[in-house]
């Protein structure tokens, strides 16, 4: 079995998606072992002497001129773990709250946080025994990182909360114990190092991302289905365009339809035809999917930079003998990325739903009306039309940017705050919308697929549509189509429809 080696410096998106989704199992380097005992023994020396350390002998936000005596340096962390535990709302899924807690401790491994090793250890036990905290959803403003969720994810380390364990939902100790877990005491400095950080809204993020991604080459194959029942033509794809304007995104969409259309019996029979241009929901697919695909590139980018920083406070740089109090909890780069991911996606579904239209009506398709035959007695594909205009109508409300929003609080102390949780989960749930919508047009597409026959669509597009078809039947009288639905949203989520595409015609580019 493979395993995941943290150090707090080379940890990948995917080997996080691993972590959290194929439950792969975490270790500690060596390298990482000595830089934590390093910063502990620093810490330590500090609180032997006495010194005034923000968190360590200090109170917490408005707080921190509050000098916190020696013998109540361990209350003030647990009182620190129980004040913050405020979160409400449904928890978060177990995947992604594994994913929080691989980030959590991959920033403890950098040696900058000042705790135990046994603490990062237990952390770490609780991820491979899958011990998952509950956290609720709501009630971090990303400022001084994730306080109210990561304190619910320290309240278990420290036997409190409320935790998932093998499919039960159990008190916190009770499933530490089962799991043969020893609960831990926090020491100086160690509840703040837990909860001071944005592996919240990275971990919601790369969730996100990785899942975009493959998203974003899925609506491809849609919309390459789509071209196709509507006897479009392939010549806004040729390379001669997006050579004269060459953003990536565009150039590899273009070459992607052209590689799903390869073979194409359907393009071939109206290359004659009168029509002189398709709709921009067809002809445009290289420049708008092309722009999705360019943000997708820049938030990879940013999220690779977060999911391996220190993100708590304050830092402490034992070699240098210095404890710092900064702002690098302040989840202001995850914020603004995620807006900007919630944006592409919701155009990717935008454009989506605009082909879907088409090929229902059938004064622009040619096809029947609402893809059923005796329409009339069958409203076919009607109201599936319906369900994807009210998703993406969804996605414009959830796109507004939580990153221009900013309370205060901590009377004033914290007067910034990122919103960059929200803007992670608002992510999350535009991602669900297109997914849906995407399978949406897929149904779609295949049906008015069935009404070209005996023509056949290119490789790429054949080997989707059979794939579909031999999980949703074709649509000849009425029936509820939650279910269709469900089974084609299945083919996206657990990358079958992807895979069986790309072993067909090679790998689409991103």
């Amino acid at each position: 079995m493979n395993v995941v080696l943290i150090d707090g410096e080379q940890l990948t998106l995917e080997q996080v998606y691993a972590v959290a989704v194929e439950n792969l199992p975490v270790e500690l380097s060596r390298e990482a072992i000595q830089k934590i005992k390093q910063s502990r023994q620093y810490v330590e020396r500090l609180v032997d002497e006495d010194a005034v350390v923000y968190g360590v002998t200090t109170g917490f936000g408005k707080f921190s001129n509050v000098k916190i005596n020696h013998q109540d340096v361990l209350k003030l962390q647990e009182n620190l773990i129980m004040s913050h535990q405020t979160g409400v709302g449904e928890p978060f899924p177990e995947d992604i709250t594994r994913a929080i807690m691989l980030l959590r401790a991959n920033t403890l491994a950098k040696g900058y946080s000042g705790i135990r090793l046994c603490v990062l250890q237990t952390l770490i036990d609780m991820l491979n025994k899958r011990v998952h905290p509950l956290i609720p959803r709501k009630g971090s403003v990303g400022a001084s990182g994730d306080l109210a969720p990561l304190a619910h994810l320290a309240g278990v380390v420290i036997g409190q909360g409320d935790a998932w364990y093998n499919g039960h939902r159990l008190a916190g100790a009770d499933a530490m114990k089962r799991a043969g877990i020893q609960p831990v005491q926090l020491q100086a400095k160690e509840g703040l190092a837990l909860i001071n950080g944005t592996p919240v809204m990275t971990g919601v993020g790369v969730f996100v991302q990785l899942e975009a991604e493959r998203l974003a080459k899925v609506l491809d194959i849609a919309g390459a289905t789509t071209l196709e029942a509507l006897k479009g033509t392939n010549t806004a794809f040729l390379e001669l365009t997006h050579n004269v304007r060459p953003h990536k995104g565009q150039r590899v969409s273009a070459r992607n339809f052209l590689k799903l259309l390869q073979n194409s019996e359907i393009i071939r029979s109206h290359e004659n035809c009168d029509k002189v241009q398709d709709a921009y929901s067809l002809r445009c697919m290289p420049q708008v999917h092309g722009a999705s695909k360019d943000v997708l590139r820049y938030v990879r980018s940013v999220l690779e930079v977060e999911v391996n920083s220190a993100t708590d406070n304050p830092l402490i740089f034992a070699e240098q003998e210095k404890v710092i109090s900064g702002g690098n909890f302040h989840g202001q780069p995850i914020a603004m990325a995620m807006d900007f991911l919630a944006i592409a996606l919701a155009e990717l579904a935008d454009i989506s739903e605009r082909r879907i239209e088409h090929l229902v009506d059938p004064d622009v398709s040619g096809l029947p009306g609402f893809l059923v035959k005796e329409g009339g007695l069958n409203s076919g594909f009607m109201i599936a039309q319906v369900t994807a205009v009210a998703l993406v109508s969804e996605n414009k409300i959830l796109c507004h940017p939580a990153s221009v929003d900013s309370i205060p609080t901590s009377a004033n102390k914290e007067d910034h705050v990122s919103m960059g949780t929200t803007a992670a989960v608002k992510a999350y749930e535009v991602l669900k919308n297109v997914q849906h919508v995407a399978a949406i047009e897929l149904l779609c597409g295949c049906q008015g697929l069935d009404f070209v026959k005996p023509l056949q669509p290119g490789d790429g597009v054949r080997k989707a549509y059979e794939t579909i078809r031999q999980n949703v039947p074709y649509l000849d009288s009425d029936r509820a189509l939650h279910h269709d639905i469900h089974r084609c949203l299945e083919l996206i989520i657990n990358n079958t429809l992807l895979q069986v595409v790309e072993q067909e015609i090679g790998a689409l580019e991103l």
